[in-house]
């Protein structure tokens, strides 16, 4: 016989294997006395049991222990295989010791003798509490792998990102005090744009304080730098380390040769929303540099414009290019939202 009726919300659903129908008249009388009711779908043999297996999920299985054509340690078997987290509860009359120490090393839950009926409700209430404390502890042991695993892999991303900034920045240095000027400067930026994900979590963060964050250690330019666009667009933990880097050159830039190098220029930086030509959305972000001496166009590329062009379609995969017009430099990225 199956019960087919939909369980009330948050009620249990019991598998029962009975053959006897006074016996499960009695173990379903008793289980109504929860609150809610369970939700009893019966099986009888070794067909109807497996079949329900098949075709349902449930949150407890009660069997008797001996039937016509199977029996409950080859049903215990067969659950253990297929539904292991799934509690297992013996209701029988003839369970001896031996046979119940050897259920419980099998797989079983508990057991009930027939007899004691009314202890059925508590018993599954018990297995059923067990079972969710077991399933929290599994996935909290999961969520502390994954954080494991996602931590080794951004501290191996980090510290092959400040190698590359080590390398690359002696390559491109004056003298001893210059190179340890830079290594410092950039360092100190990849180190603020990790505070800023620190502090939402390694989650999507603001693009406005993504840009902030990058200009703020420059203080000395508050009301030199303007900034243009909508807060509320969010950009994933690796665009945000990318674009802090980025942001970090450029003013590191303007400061040393463009217009933040004297008393008179600006920088604007503007970011906008935009879809491309098959409908994706993108943001478009641009600095725009005026006021400043004039411009000139390098004659070596150096870490920084390997940085903002090369590393941000690597990153990003986004197009970034540089012109050095003469009011000043300008520089245009367009990325993924996501």
């Amino acid at each position: 016989m199956m019960d087919d009726a939909v369980p009330p919300m948050n009620a249990c659903r019991l598998l029962l294997l009975e053959d006897s129908s006074v016996d499960a008249e009695l173990i379903e009388e008793q289980l109504s006395r929860m609150s809610p009711m369970p939700s009893v779908t019966r099986a009888v043999g070794r067909a109807s049991f497996i079949e329900a297996l098949e075709n349902n999920q449930f949150d407890v299985i009660l069997s008797d222990f001996s039937l016509p054509d199977f029996d409950g340690m080859a049903a215990l078997d067969i659950a253990v295989q297929k539904i292991p987290d799934v509690p297992f509860i013996f209701v029988s009359g003839v369970l001896g010791e031996d046979a119940a120490i050897d259920a419980f090393r099998r797989g079983a839950t508990d057991y009930v003798l027939k007899q004691r009926l009314v202890r059925l409700p508590s018993a599954v209430e018990r297995a059923l509490a067990e079972a969710r404390e077991k399933q929290e502890r599994k996935r909290a042991e999961i969520h502390k792998e994954l954080l494991v695993r996602e931590l080794s892999h951004r501290v191996k991303n980090t510290m092959a990102m400040v190698i590359s900034i080590i390398r690359r920045t002696a390559k491109g240095s004056r003298s001893i005090e210059d190179y340890q000027a830079r290594l410092v400067a950039r360092v100190s930026a990849l180190a603020e744009s990790h505070a800023l994900l620190f502090q939402s979590n390694w989650g999507e963060t603001d693009l406005r304080d993504v840009v902030k964050r990058a200009i703020e250690p420059h203080n000395v330019f508050v009301g030199r730098v303007d900034l243009d666009g909508p807060a509320g667009i969010y950009v994933s933990p690796k665009s945000a380390l990318a674009l802090g880097m980025i942001l970090h050159e450029l003013v590191t830039n303007a400061q040393k040769y463009g217009s933040l190098s004297n008393g008179d220029g600006v920088v604007k930086v503007v970011w906008r929303p935009v879809r491309d030509e098959d409908g994706a959305l993108r943001i478009d972000l641009q600095w725009q540099e005026t006021g400043g001496p004039a411009v000139v166009t390098p004659e070596d590329t150096g870490f920084g414009t390997t940085l903002i062009t090369k590393g941000a379609q690597y990153e990003l995969n986004a197009e970034g290019a540089i012109a050095y017009d003469n009011d000043g430099l300008k520089y245009r990225l367009v990325f993924p939202m996501n």
